[in-house]
């Protein structure tokens, strides 16, 4: 089972974590200000813009928090990081903390910006296919890990595919019209189109298996000893959120200069996107980043479906909390 193994190598750790009380960063702070890190799941780009908007809008320390963002990348070790105490906060996808869950990690979501998951296949247009389900005779280049790649391959036949690993390079896709790969709506299939490719991006949300985005994540015990805390993360997190969506250009000039791969149209074109995956009908209603137990129960089913964990290994409403979302009024 992908990533299980690295997980069950952390639980004896988790385990003497829980067994004593443990030193918060508050214990610490003379200046009243709480210094936290949180990681992300790839290089610094739209996904994230929230994020770095809460962090270079002061909205962090307004609630005196200070958040240090490390940046990612393929495969980014970012549960693993919480589970273990490394980080206070991270961010992945929803399947990926039931994945750890799965595991035995206490891993809990806490904030899901993205509604629709923004992930997607990249195909040329040349080839004519306009759904996953038609993808045959080519190269795809998927991760391993992710939940996505094996609910896809159990779900569809993939007639003559050939999956090869995904290295987060477009170089491949530009030399080969029967190359397709994964992505992000805003950001592989952007950048294709920069470079003069005829680049199509296939929902993977089209096709029903539609997990939580940029989820931010801690662990129980930090929900349980640390609720200011959290709650503070929360709210600034949410915040900035707001501001991303509706102001990016200060932030992306930020993010450029992190990630000097993407270029400010990439990234305004990624802003752009976002707000369709992010400000939906249920944002509209519930506020920005609302979560439900259909959803992550939904998730669950799929997850079993596509072999990735194991009946009776997850329960649903233990994989997130509302808490601090009702406490924090949408801007």
């Amino acid at each position: 089972m992908p990533g299980i193994m690295t997980l069950l190598a952390i639980l004896g750790l988790l385990l003497q974590l829980a067994c004593g009380p443990q030193q918060t960063a508050e214990d610490g702070a003379p200046d009243g200000i709480t210094r936290v890190q949180l990681a992300l799941n790839w290089f610094p780009e739209a996904q994230h813009g929230g994020y770095y908007a809460a962090q270079l809008h002061g909205y962090y320390l307004e609630q005196h928090v200070e958040v240090e963002i490390l940046g990612g990348g393929p495969d980014a070790p970012v549960v693993q990081m919480v589970a273990t105490g490394q980080v206070e906060f991270g961010l992945t996808n929803a399947d990926g903390v039931i994945n750890a869950r799965a595991a035995g990690a206490p891993i809990v979501a806490l904030f899901a910006p993205y509604q629709i998951n923004p992930r997607c296949i990249v195909v040329h247009e040349s080839t004519g296919i306009t759904r996953i389900e038609q993808l045959e005779d080519l190269t795809l280049a998927l991760s391993q890990r992710p939940a996505f790649s094996q609910f896809l391959r159990k779900r569809f036949p993939f007639r003559n595919v050939a999956v090869v690993p995904y290295h987060g390079s477009v170089t491949p896709f530009l030399e080969d019209e029967r190359f397709a790969m994964q992505g992000y709506v805003f950001s592989e299939p952007v950048v294709a189109r920069r470079l003069g490719a005829d680049a199509r991006a296939l929902m993977v949300a089209d096709t029903g298996f539609n997990p939580y985005a940029s989820v931010l994540i801690a662990t129980e015990a930090t929900v349980r000893q640390r609720p200011a805390l959290v709650a503070a993360v929360v709210a600034a997190s949410r915040r900035g959120w707001s501001q991303y969506l509706d102001a990016p250009l200060t932030t992306n000039q930020h993010i450029l200069a992190l990630n000097p791969e993407m270029d400010m149209e990439i990234l305004a074109a990624g802003a752009e996107l976002s707000r369709d995956l992010v400000l939906d009908e249920v944002a509209a209603a519930e506020g920005i980043g609302h979560m439900s137990r259909q959803r992550w129960q939904l998730l669950e089913e799929q997850m079993l479906e596509a072999e990735v964990i194991e009946a009776g290994q997850v329960q649903a409403e233990q994989c997130y909390t509302l808490e601090f979302l009702a406490a924090t009024p949408s801007p």
